[in-house]
């Protein structure tokens, strides 16, 4: 598959930023340090999920701005909440979070959109199941992160954007590093949420989500191909292409959160261990 894409003219430098709920504090770490750095040289720049919101804020210049997001507001009881996913509401509510977020720590958007780096959010096509790479604009970019980042039954809703059902776009393509080749990267690199040895595992949706998404067939069958691309992206990377240099960043061992933690101390710790991996990626870019 590899060998027959059409790549844009190449020679850019790509970010590419993984999601994965409160994983992405490591990203975010690694981004804050980017931006004390004063170390912007991507041509392009890709998230999905949290990682497009944690690109948002890169391009934005918002220093920790993630950092509160993740360490504040995410924490707080309307976020995340097994007794309102229970009663019928959302087990992640992004409503709440991107209202509240966008009201009291709004994104710098004329510093976003003035920004040299081309600004892309991956996200999933309800309706049809594909995977979709936008460019967001100041009409459209926090609907964009916000769709990008609701998963499917955790977030019980869709997200229409211009008249398009989407969802979260870590359900076809987590690590859209494929697609950075595409638009003519030849030198990327990729903030990863798992370790380097984590390998997503194949299974059929559970009951629920299948029910939940009954009417909805190829966006099923998107979730039930999600480990094949997943391992594809993988592949990629640990086998690239010789006309492109993949720099893959991984947690360390010691970083311990997951989807849904909730303990400060936990997300502190591993927004730390970001930030001083950043440092180092900083320095090493140019060697």
């Amino acid at each position: 598959m590899i060998e027959n894409l059409n790549t844009e003219k190449a020679g850019k430098t790509a970010l590419v930023v993984e999601g994965g709920g409160m994983r992405g504090i490591f990203s975010t770490g690694i981004l804050d340090a980017f931006i004390k750095q004063e170390f912007f040289p991507f041509d392009l720049c890709i998230g999905v999920s949290a990682g497009s919101s944690n690109v948002a804020a890169y391009l934005g210049r918002m220093y920790q701005r993630n950092y509160k997001v993740f360490t504040d507001y995410s924490l707080r009881p309307e976020f995340i909440s097994m007794k309102k996913f229970i009663r019928g509401g959302h087990l992640m509510d992004i409503d709440w979070l991107w209202d509240v977020t966008l009201r009291d720590l709004p994104v710098n958007v004329d510093t976003l959109f003035s920004a040299s780096s081309e600004f892309i959010i991956g996200a999933t096509e309800v309706n049809t199941g594909n995977s979709v790479y936008l460019k967001p604009t100041r009409h459209n970019f926090d609907q964009l992160m916000k769709a990008s980042s609701a998963i499917p039954v955790i977030y019980r809703s869709f997200v229409e954007v211009d008249g398009v059902k989407y969802v979260d776009g870590g359900v076809t393509d987590s690590i859209p590093v494929i697609e950075a080749y595409r638009r003519g990267a030849t030198k990327i690199m990729v903030l990863r949420s798992r370790p380097h040895a984590y390998m997503m595992k194949s299974s059929k949706n559970n009951m629920l989500t299948r029910w939940y998404l009954r009417n909805y067939p190829d966006l099923l069958q998107a979730l039930d191909n999600r480990a094949h691309t997943y391992q594809e992206a993988i592949d990629f990377m640990r086998n690239s292409p010789v006309d492109v240099q993949v720099i893959e960043v991984n947690p360390p061992d010691s970083f311990k959160t997951e989807r849904l933690t909730k303990e400060l101390s936990v997300l502190e710790q591993d927004y730390q261990l970001g930030y001083d991996i950043g440092v180092q990626l900083s320095q090493d870019w140019s060697k």
